[in-house]
């Protein structure tokens, strides 16, 4: 076992190799940088370190609404003494179609990062290949890795260490299941994804994800039975049915996922020491009962406050604050 001052070269070693990094996806980060991320994070949180990001700027781009992650990271910028540019594509050229390569490296000359929510990940990439300084990945419809940071955040609140963890999540297969499984898997925490047929998360995210879990002794599996996919879980997860974009699907989503509302009936088939998530907003009565999401197991807010001290870990790592 690494003494506790090598426990602390070591994170401070994955820190400063992601300094310049992109963030696209959860499996972006290797299993050592993952964690150190989550452990400066828990140290900003306790106030046991101070970061700065002073004179430094992040744009923020974003092409569907938001609350937490517009916020989290307006919040996060200010308390590491920077600055955020909220680039509202309604009152800029992004929303005029100018080019992703026109935009990127103009923004990169008065930016020191940019922060990208938008639909398809492909233009996340773009950016990426485009810009000369950090993007990062704010939510597209394939993954929301900032979520995921969160949410394995609090799950080391509560129980200590990750590793044989069994995290569940209750849904669709949709952007937060696939980094929740990415990063989980980087983490040795086994993911379970229970879903109606017809709603897997994406072939290829499964399997890049199984990969990543074997060499950490952990398990990716997706069940299409509730109750077996909860069944003795330290952690309970879902997200609405219908994401952003699906709005016309929405009736169609709840006939499908009918029987598929994490509930009490659910939750007593975990772990008795079993916490819920959610990432919201969240829809009582359909994906989660209000008794649930209100109840003892909840840790949704300390889940949403988490969004900030993630953040400002990963922004501080990327942006050269640490």
């Amino acid at each position: 076992m690494q003494s506790a001052s090598a426990q602390s070269a070591s994170t401070a070693a994955c820190l400063t190799e992601l300094r310049g990094r992109d963030l696209l996806s959860s499996a972006d980060l290797s299993s050592e940088q993952t964690s150190a991320l989550l452990a400066l994070a828990s140290a900003v949180k306790q106030g046991q370190v101070r970061l700065d990001l002073s004179g430094k700027v992040l744009g923020l781009i974003f092409l569907k609404a938001s609350t937490r992650t517009r916020v989290s990271f307006s919040v996060a910028m200010g308390r590491l003494g920077g600055q955020v540019i909220d680039l509202d594509p309604s009152v800029t050229q992004v929303g005029r179609g100018e080019p992703i390569a026109d935009t990127a490296r103009v923004l990169s000359r008065f930016v020191d990062g940019l922060a990208i929510r938008t639909f398809a990940q492909a233009e996340v990439e773009d950016y990426a290949h485009w810009a000369s300084v950090p993007v990062i990945n704010a939510l597209t419809d394939l993954e929301h890795p900032c979520q995921a940071l969160a949410d394995y955040l609090t799950l080391q609140e509560v129980f200590g260490e990750l590793p044989g963890l069994t995290l569940s999540y209750v849904g669709d297969g949709n952007n937060v299941a696939h980094s929740l499984m990415l990063c989980g898997a980087l983490l040795g925490v086994n993911v379970r994804v229970g879903c109606p047929p017809g709603f897997a998360p994406d072939d290829g995210i499964c399997k890049r994800a199984q990969s990543l879990a074997a060499s950490r002794g952990a398990t990716v599996e997706v069940l299409h039975d509730p109750v077996a996919a909860v069944r003795g879980a330290h952690a309970l997860y879902t997200d609405v049915w219908a994401s952003m974009g699906q709005e016309e699907e929405k009736e169609t989503r709840q006939q499908a996922f009918a029987g598929w509302c994490l509930n009490e009936d659910l939750l007593a088939e975990a772990d008795p020491r079993a916490i819920v998530l959610h990432c919201l907003p969240a829809y009582r009565g359909l994906e989660i009962s209000a008794g649930v999401i209100e109840g003892s197991a909840s840790r949704v807010f300390d889940q949403a406050e988490n969004r900030l001290h993630a953040q400002q870990a990963l922004l501080a790592a990327l942006l050269g604050g640490v």
